[in-house]
């Protein structure tokens, strides 16, 4: 194949991988809308893999993977990447659609800076030297201080307290993580199958526990990148896909001595092309529609009484593409179910005593004199 046609068929792969990953993106965050999770949490991965809907996000993400991979193949790194950031620019669009609404101006602007930042980091941070690869030390080294800091972010140890925002962000980044370190751990897999892998030989117990660290990080991101997207979909989906090449970035600087291209000017724009990202994130957490107000009150016929969590819940258990039920016939339902109060006995005075002890009766009325 000549390189012209390569060229063609890697932009191509490239614009497959991206929508099928918008894709899958756009169906989780779906389905995370629609389902939402139990207070304590039990029983939502349980109920996450009894939905069809899940499965084909899986698939859709396997397939744009899959499409990544083999563009690779046929194109550089420096071409294939910048391409596989469209998926925050098509996946926009796509939300928007299947919500019904349109895009608004700063969801645009976002992903634009977004899209700059990813961009200059991809530009910047550059594959690893054919042969480098972890050794089975530094792996289990990067899989443990990973657990604990995926760990730490998805309990809100670092980010704080905040609203579903700010949870979305900590998931997003935990998954984009989990998928950068999985990618560096399975190059390390390739290395060991080669018998190319640094150090001492790896015997079998060791190569199948790479594989299964490598099944953990990329099964743990995905279902990370799931608890994500109950926060909205284009500022988590950003940051999955900043955090990814950032993670693999910093393996690559701490442990297989590798360096940002350009020098010193490398490093100044990895730092700005940070920033530019980070206000895109900004942009888009701000951009979205905002959330309509739950009423505070149920109306019944005979006045207003404070809303009930009763109340609440039935309101909230409508599910997605069904109408609202109505406030007053929701008060008044949970207002006849409600046992009415035993009437209270007549209060009758306390006979009054007199000084003798006896009580004293009722006067009786002195005769009219004729």
């Amino acid at each position: 194949m000549n390189p012209a046609a390569g060229t063609a068929l890697a932009v191509l792969l490239s614009l497959v991988s991206a929508a099928g990953y918008a894709l899958a993106a756009v169906a989780q965050s779906r389905l995370a809308a629609a389902s939402p999770a139990a207070p304590d949490g039990r029983g939502a991965l349980r109920a996450l893999l009894a939905r069809g809907q899940w499965w084909w996000a899986v698939g859709l993400n396997a397939a744009g993977a899959l499409a990544h991979v083999a563009a690779l193949h046929y194109g550089p790194l420096t071409l294939v990447q910048p391409l596989g950031a469209l998926t925050l620019v098509a996946a926009l669009p796509l939300g928007a659609y299947c919500a019904r609404r349109r895009v608004t101006r700063t969801e645009w602007r976002g992903a634009l800076w977004t899209l700059g930042g990813l961009v200059g980091l991809v530009a910047v941070t550059g594959p690893t030297a054919p042969g480098e690869a972890l050794s089975l030390r530094e792996s289990l080294i990067v899989a443990a201080s990973t657990a604990f800091l995926i760990a730490a972010l998805a309990s809100g140890r670092l980010r704080g307290s905040g609203g579903p925002a700010a949870r979305g962000l900590g998931h997003a980044t935990a998954s984009g993580i989990a998928s950068g370190v999985a990618s560096a751990l399975t190059q390390t897999l390739t290395a060991a199958l080669a018998l190319d892998l640094p150090g001492t030989e790896p015997t079998w117990w060791q190569t199948a526990l790479l594989a299964v660290l490598i099944s953990a990080f990329a099964s743990g991101g995905l279902l990370l990148s799931q608890a994500a997207y109950r926060g909205g979909l284009a500022a988590p989906l950003a940051v999955v896909n900043l955090s990814n090449p950032a993670a693999a970035a910093v393996i690559g600087v701490a442990l297989l001595g590798e360096t940002f291209r350009a020098g010193a000017w490398g490093w100044l724009v990895a730092a700005g092309a940070s920033l530019v990202a980070a206000r895109g994130v900004v942009l888009l957490t701000k951009g979205g529609p905002a959330a309509e107000p739950v009423p505070a009150t149920v109306t019944a016929a005979s006045g207003s009484a404070p809303a009930s969590p009763v109340g609440e819940a039935l309101l909230s258990a409508v599910p997605v593409g069904e109408a609202p039920l109505s406030a007053v016939p929701v008060g008044e339902a949970l207002l006849s179910a409600v046992p009415a109060p035993p009437a209270a006995p007549e209060a009758r005075p306390a006979p009054r005593t007199t000084g003798l002890g006896s009580p004293e009766s009722d006067p009786v009325p002195a005769p009219v004199a004729g």
